[in-house]
């Protein structure tokens, strides 16, 4: 468990260094086919469902991998 922990946290040390240098790198999140976004007037609605299919998908093949 603490190896996950130590692996995650790297992981999350990495993104966050290219998105401070690259700001575009992860501009496709939130911008998929299948995002669900309302506005009208002053109300914005938000629902990023393929964004979290695709999040869930690569974090459930990362962890198998791990696991074995």
């Amino acid at each position: 468990m603490a190896k996950i922990l130590i692996g995650l946290g790297i992981v999350l040390v990495i993104i966050g260094v290219i998105w401070l240098w690259f700001p575009s790198a992860f501009s496709w999140i939130g911008n998929l086919p299948g995002d669900i976004k309302h506005t009208s007037g002053n109300t914005r609605i938000y629902f990023p469902v393929v964004t979290m299919i695709v999040i869930s998908v690569v974090a459930t093949i990362v962890l198998n991998l791990l696991n074995r």
